[in-house]
C-alpha cells in the first residue's frame, strides 16, 4: 500500500474542519469521525489526522477500527462511549482508599456523631495532600465526592442557638402579644422601641453594593480604625405596630435611658398625639438590655416623668433576656434602614437622617427621622429614696413577672400611711432623743445610714456561717419582719446603756426584745464603730440617772419626750441598780479616729 503524504495546506484544512465538528460530537462520535477521515486518506492517514486534530494516534486507530466494523459496539449500553472496563480506573476504587480517608477524617470530624450531617475542619487540598502522602494519589474533587457520599457537606454557620432559655419565655411572648392585640383593639398606641447599632460618620466602609458607572466605585478608607475626632451616632427607634410607621431619633451623645425616653417623647409630640388623640395609655415593648433595660433605674425614672407630662399610663413589657431579635422593630424597621444605608458612607449627621427618612417598603412602611443634639451624660444615678417613691406610688407591677411587666402611672398614688410601731416596744423616733442617747437625733440617723452596708454584710456572713446559704428577704407582713432590729436599734441599745446606764433588761423592755439580744446588739454596734473608726460625741450623763421605771418616765417627761412603757411588752425590772450593779463606766475605751 502506498504511503499517503498530506501537505501542510491539507492538514490545515483538516484542522479547520475538526475544530468545527468537535463541539457537536461526544467521545465515541468524535473517535469514529476521526477514524473515517483516516480510512479515507489511506495508509498514513492515522498520523495525518492525529496531527490535524490533536488526538493521539491510538484514539484515531481505535476509531478507524470501529468505523470499519460497526458491529463491534452494537451491544454498547446507551449513553456509554466505551466498553465496560475501558478507560482509566476511578481513584476511589483503589483498594484501601476509603478506609484511609475515614481514618483521616475522623481526626478532624466535628458535629453530633448521631446526626446525619457532620463536617471536617480540614480543607479538601489538605486532605488530598495527606492522602498522597499515605500512598493514595487523588485530587480534591475525588475527596469532595467521597465526603458527600459519607454524609459531609459544605455549610456555613447558622444562628439558631438561643443560649440559656428562661422557663417562662413562651409565656412572656404570649403575654406581650396579648397586650399588643388588646391595645390595638381599643385604639390605643402600642410601640416597639430599641436602640440601633451605633454608626461612625466619615468615609468608612459599609457592606452591600449599589449601581454606579463602571470603574467608578465609592472610595472609602482602607481601614475602620476610629480617629480621635470621629463622630459616632446612636439611632434610637420607635415603631408604631398598628400604623406600620417608624420614628428614629439620631443622637451623637451617649445612648442612655434619658435619651431613649426623650425619643419616645418626641415621637408622641410629633406623631403619636396626632394619630391617637383620645389615648389614655401607651404600651411600650422592648428587650431587657441596653438603655431600656428592665433593671435600669433611670429608665423607670424618666418614664415616670414622661407619664406625668403626657397624662398617659405607660405600660412596659420587656422581652425575656436573650430574645431581643423577637422585638418587632428589629425586623420591621431596622433591617430596612440598613438596606437603605448599604454601600454608601455616612459622612454627616444629615446624611444619616436623610437615609432613614428615605426608608420605605412595598408593605407601606414609612419612616420619620429627627436629629437630637442634646447632651446625655452617662453614669447618672437614681437614689434609693427616688426608687422607693417610684415603687410605692408610681410603679404598678404586674402579677406575672413584675420585673418584666409594669405600668408607670401618670399620677402618683396617695402616700401610704406610716407603719404603726411594732407591738411591745417603744417607737424608734421616741427613743432617738439626745436626752436618752447623749447624741443629736440627726447624728444617730446619719450614722445608721453610714453603717447600713457593713451591718447587712455582717448579718449575711453570720447567716451563711450558720445556715450555709444567703438569707432570704423577709416577706412583707411576715411576723418576724417588723420585729427585726435594724442598725439604728443596735445603736440605740448601745447608747441607752452607755448614757443612762440602763441594764440590759430595761433596754430590752423598751425595744421589745430579750436581754440576751440586747447584749448581742450592743456588741455588734461596738464592732461596727470600731471597724469604721468612728468616735461618738457624748453629752454629759444626767447627775441622777434613773433607777426605777418611774424615774425613767419622769426623766423623759422633764425632757419633753412622750415616753410610755408598752403594756404588752417584756416586763421592766423594778430596780435598775442593785447591790453590786454599777453603771457602765464613762471612760469605756472607744475607737479612735
Amino acid at each position: 500500500m502506498r504511503y499517503v503524504t498530506v501537505s501542510e495546506g491539507d492538514e490545515a484544512a483538516l484542522a479547520g474542519k475538526f475544530a468545527v465538528m468537535r463541539p457537536f460530537l461526544d467521545e465515541r462520535g468524535w473517535r469514529v469521525y476521526l477514524g473515517t477521515e483516516a480510512n479515507a486518506l489511506g495508509y498514513g492517514g492515522i498520523a495525518a489526522v492525529a496531527r490535524a486534530s490533536g488526538a493521539s494516534e491510538t484514539t484515531v486507530a481505535a476509531g478507524a477500527a470501529e468505523a470499519g466494523d460497526p458491529a463491534a459496539l452494537a451491544g454498547l449500553e446507551p449513553g456509554r462511549s466505551r466498553r465496560p472496563g475501558a478507560g482509566r480506573p476511578r481513584a476511589e476504587d483503589a483498594p484501601g482508599l476509603a478506609r484511609a480517608l475515614d481514618g483521616l477524617l475522623e481526626e478532624g470530624k466535628r458535629g453530633d456523631p448521631m446526626s446525619a450531617v457532620t463536617w471536617s475542619i480540614l480543607s479538601l487540598r489538605d486532605i488530598a495532600r495527606q492522602m498522597i502522602a499515605l500512598g493514595f494519589p487523588c485530587s480534591k474533587d475525588t475527596i469532595a465526592r467521597l465526603m458527600r457520599q459519607d454524609g459531609y457537606s459544605l455549610q456555613g454557620m447558622s444562628r439558631v442557638l438561643e443560649g440559656s432559655r428562661h422557663e417562662d419565655r413562651d409565656a412572656q411572648f404570649e403575654h406581650v402579644n396579648g397586650r399588643i392585640e388588646a391595645y390595638r383593639a381599643a385604639g390605643q398606641p402600642a410601640i416597639s422601641v430599641d436602640g440601633k447599632k451605633k454608626e461612625r460618620l466619615g468615609a468608612y466602609h459599609r457592606d452591600g453594593r449599589s449601581w454606579r458607572p463602571r470603574g467608578d466605585p465609592v472610595r472609602v478608607r482602607d481601614h475602620d480604625f476610629r480617629d480621635k475626632d470621629t463622630v459616632t451616632i446612636a439611632p434610637y427607634g420607635v415603631y408604631d405596630i398598628a400604623a406600620n410607621r417608624g420614628f428614629v431619633s439620631v443622637g451623637a451623645s451617649c445612648d442612655t435611658a434619658e435619651f431613649a425616653v426623650n425619643a419616645i417623647r418626641r415621637w408622641w409630640r410629633a406623631e403619636g398625639s396626632l394619630r391617637y388623640p383620645h389615648a389614655t395609655g401607651l404600651l411600650v415593648t422592648c428587650d431587657s438590655g441596653g438603655s431600656n433595660s428592665a433593671r435600669c433605674r433611670l429608665w423607670k425614672d424618666q418614664l415616670a416623668v414622661l407619664a406625668q407630662e403626657t397624662g398617659l399610663a405607660v405600660e412596659v413589657c420587656h422581652f425575656p433576656p436573650g430574645t431581643s431579635k423577637w422585638n418587632k422593630i428589629e425586623h420591621r424597621l431596622f433591617c430596612h434602614i440598613t438596606r437603605t444605608w448599604k454601600a454608601r458612607p455616612l459622612m454627616t449627621k444629615q446624611d444619616a437622617v436623610a437615609g432613614i427618612a428615605a426608608t420605605v417598603t412595598a408593605q407601606g412602611l414609612k419612616c420619620t427621622a429627627v436629629l437630637d443634639d442634646g447632651r446625655y451624660p452617662d453614669g447618672i444615678k437614681v437614689s434609693d429614696a427616688r426608687m422607693k417613691h417610684l415603687e410605692d406610688r408610681v410603679l404598678d407591677r404586674g402579677r406575672f413577672h413584675g420585673e418584666w411587666n409594669y405600668t408607670v402611672l401618670p399620677a402618683p398614688r396617695p402616700a401610704p400611711e406610716p407603719e404603726p410601731a411594732a407591738p411591745g416596744r417603744v417607737p424608734q423616733h421616741v427613743l432617738n432623743h439626745p436626752a436618752l442617747t447623749g447624741i443629736p437625733a440627726a447624728d444617730l440617723t446619719a450614722l445608721a445610714a453610714v453603717l447600713e452596708a457593713q451591718f447587712e454584710a455582717r448579718l449575711q456572713l453570720r447567716y451563711r456561717t450558720r445556715r450555709g446559704h444567703r438569707t432570704r428577704a423577709a416577706r412583707s407582713g411576715a411576723p418576724h419582719a417588723s420585729r427585726r432590729l435594724d442598725v439604728a436599734d443596735h445603736l440605740l441599745a448601745l447608747r441607752l446603756r452607755a448614757h443612762l446606764g440602763l441594764p440590759a433588761a430595761a433596754v430590752g423592755a423598751l425595744l421589745g426584745i430579750d436581754r440576751t439580744t440586747v447584749s448581742h446588739a450592743t456588741t455588734l454596734a461596738g464592732e461596727l464603730l470600731t471597724a469604721a473608726r468612728i468616735t461618738l460625741p457624748d453629752a454629759p450623763p444626767p447627775q441622777q440617772p434613773p433607777g426605777t421605771p418611774d424615774d425613767l418616765l419622769a426623766y423623759a417627761a422633764a425632757a419633753g419626750i412622750p415616753l410610755t412603757l408598752p403594756e404588752n411588752g417584756r416586763p421592766m425590772p423594778d430596780q435598775f441598780r442593785k447591790r453590786g450593779h454599777h453603771q457602765i463606766p464613762r471612760d469605756t475605751p472607744e475607737p479612735a479616729n
